[in-house]
């Protein structure tokens, strides 16, 4: 199946509402999302409207959908800009301009049919179009018991930084941080 890989508009906003719904309702929605789906579910429009806007209150956002031919969406990726000097979306400070990728999905039938990494393609293509700032690396953050995902990242190209944060709302558990190398996606 053919899929047009595009930035979100501020009028798709109800499709990205729709889509971050499915997403959390995966099985795996618990250990690769930060918000439960009846959390999600209670925002009001306004939060949809301006998240499909690129809101994330200072931070630089784009997010880049797969949709299918019907118009239907069947995958996502978020492209969060961390700057230097400031602090990261985990409030840590950061001493460089830096692309954070959050909000990875893409539907259980179109897994592993190469569509994750059309959408992570587009993600850092946009990251290295970026003249201010010039992103001087692209991460992200998995939890240690999603390996599927891992594996992924890996093979396209993601190494771990050895850098761990706590897993939110679970303290035996952690995420890790893992950097694209130069090379890495194509």
């Amino acid at each position: 199946m053919k899929h047009i890989i595009r930035p979100v508009a501020a009028e798709d906003w109800a499709l990205v509402k729709s889509l971050r719904l499915d997403a959390l309702q995966d099985p795996l929605a618990g250990i690769a999302f930060l918000e439960t789906y009846e959390a999600a579910l209670a925002r009001p429009d306004e939060f949809w409207q301006q998240r499909a806007a690129g809101g994330w209150g200072e931070v630089v956002s784009r997010q880049f959908v797969a949709e299918r031919a019907d118009g239907g969406w069947d995958g996502s990726v978020t492209v969060l800009i961390e700057r230097a000097g400031g602090n990261d979306v985990l409030g840590e400070p950061t001493d460089v301009d830096q692309a954070h990728l959050v909000g990875v999905f893409v539907r259980p039938e179109q897994r592993g049919t190469g569509l994750a990494r059309e959408l992570f393609a587009a993600a850092v293509e946009f990251v290295h179009g970026l003249a201010d700032p010039a992103v001087s690396r692209v991460r992200l953050f998995v939890h240690q018991d999603n390996t599927r995902a891992e594996a992924f990242y890996r093979r396209i190209g993601f190494a771990p930084s050895g850098l761990t944060h706590p897993a939110p709302g679970d303290g035996s558990a952690v995420e890790r941080e893992l950097v694209l190398s130069e090379g890495g996606i194509r």
